[in-house]
């Protein structure tokens, strides 16, 4: 020890010693051993120094500043996206699904150790870029090694009413159109689909099953655009609610979610959309704004004496209180009134943003029986998220061409929504998220610019590490 410190000096052993120790410690974690064949690399890079593990620079007298900016750069992305992949990242907030408990232009550190980072589904991919080049339309990353799904070792799991990023588990499939790609894919072909059979309707032709045309909208859809499919960990990242985990049933009633037969506990940031009848006059652009209602927030009557406004319960009491205001209520879809942009997108089940459900979460290892009924709500679950062959043939349900009645699910079922509850893209739309697109907690925010103002007085100060609940 005593010769080793004499040649290397206590600080650069103290350094080894923690970058091994460190370098175990994770292997442990990753859970494969393969990796301590990295070992003898750490020890060439502190000790015995006998490869040059940097061949752009010189290992003995001073380098270009160019080369030492060049070498700090590559460590500089080595480190971060070591960082992202297993300890935190950061996320902006780009729409306002999540208001008003999280703005657009919030700013978001996103913990992977809360939930366990996954190991990347494609881990040969251009730095910082979820899937494509910018300014381009090329991919960013490439697919010769596709690892399987594997979680590491998490500090919890999601909880209910926990703010979750994930997956979106409808961008698998997407068209290149950047204009469409903000657009579901999967209503895009049920969109065509509808046309195909409005057009067999009004030429008075036989009509097809829903599932037949559905494949003809596919079909069609496909000859139309170009279409990608995307790996899951290179799907977009939203970031919603999670109000049920496996094993809940929700039901929605007039706008409230029920929990198990309980509603969902109160979520101060939560809003609807509210109608507002004034005396005549027009509220105070100001006043609204003060309170968070922007310009583009707001849809006025011919007279100016209704109008729409997204409001949190605090704002619509605030509003009721105001001279000006005769009545605040919340705009709730009628329970009869038919939404077929709602999951399962099946007629037998006519629901809407208010009025939802019961429907059920699969837990991971649970046998379900499976009829013709409910397959709607596991058609996804079973032939696309769990990789089985599924069919319907002459009244039965085969699985890998088996005749099944039952189901067991590998992997638990989440539902997420927006706290935004009436302008928000989510499981009332495309239905499961499953664990493996699950991404990270929110933590705090770091950074919160308000888009429509300028620099500086864009920040906002007051949600500067915030915690987010």
């Amino acid at each position: 020890m005593k010769q080793l410190i004499e040649k290397h000096g206590r600080k650069e052993l103290a350094r080894f010693s923690l970058t091994f120790i460190l370098y175990i410690l994770w292997v442990i974690w990753l859970g494969n051993y393969w990796f301590l064949l990295g070992l003898p690399v750490i020890v060439d890079l502190y000790l015995t120094k006998k490869v040059n593990w940097t061949p752009w620079k010189k290992r003995e007298g001073k380098n270009h500043f160019l080369v030492e900016w060049f070498d700090a750069l590559i460590f500089a992305v080595v480190a971060v996206t070591f960082i992202n992949i297993f300890l935190f990242q950061n996320y902006k907030i780009p729409t306002g699904s999540m208001e008003k408990s999280l703005l657009i232009g919030d700013h978001l550190y996103v913990s992977k150790v809360a939930y366990g980072p996954r190991i990347p589904e494609t881990p040969l991919s251009i730095p910082f870029m979820q899937h494509t080049i910018p300014g381009t339309q090329a991919k960013s990353y490439v697919e010769w090694i596709k690892l399987p799904y594997k979680r590491l070792a998490g500090l919890t799991t999601v909880k209910r009413n926990d703010a979750v990023v994930f997956n979106f588990p409808e961008g698998d499939t997407v068209c290149r159109d950047p204009q469409l790609q903000m657009v579901s894919y999967y209503y895009l072909v049920r969109n065509e689909a509808e046309r195909l059979k409005m057009i067999d309707t009004y030429a008075k032709n036989p009509l097809k099953t829903d599932e037949e045309y559905y494949n003809l909208g596919r079909q069609e859809l496909w000859k139309k655009q170009d279409i990608l499919v995307r790996p899951i960990d290179r799907e977009d990242n939203y970031i919603k609610r999670c109000v049920a985990i496996p094993g809940d049933t929700l039901q929605i009633i007039n706008g409230q979610v029920f929990i198990n037969g309980s509603p969902q506990i109160e979520i101060p940031g939560m809003q609807y959309d509210y109608g507002v009848a004034t005396n005549g006059r027009r509220l105070n652009d100001k006043k609204l704004m003060d309170m968070g209602i922007y310009s583009d927030d707001i849809m006025y009557n011919a007279n100016l004496s209704m109008m729409q406004l997204p409001l949190t319960k605090a704002m619509a009491d605030e509003l009721r209180s105001n001279q000006v205001v005769r009545a605040v209520e919340p705009l709730f879809r009628q329970p009869d009134y038919y939404d077929r942009n709602m999951f399962p997108h099946d007629t037998a089940y006519k629901w809407n943003l208010d009025n939802y459900g019961p429907i059920y979460m699969p837990k991971k290892g649970e046998t379900l029986a499976i009829t013709l009924e409910n397959l709607p709500f596991y058609k996804r679950i079973i032939g696309h998220y769990e990789g089985n062959k599924l069919e319907v043939k002459d009244g039965k349900i085969y699985i890998n061409g088996k005749a099944s009645s039952a189901y067991t699910f590998k992997m638990g079922y989440y539902w997420m929504m927006g706290d935004n509850r009436h302008k928000s893209l989510d499981s009332r739309y495309w239905g499961y998220v499953p664990e493996n697109h699950i991404v990270g907690k929110p933590k705090f925010v770091w950074l919160s610019l308000n888009p429509d103002k300028p620099f500086p007085l864009n920040i906002r100060f007051k949600r500067m590490f915030m915690g987010i609940k």
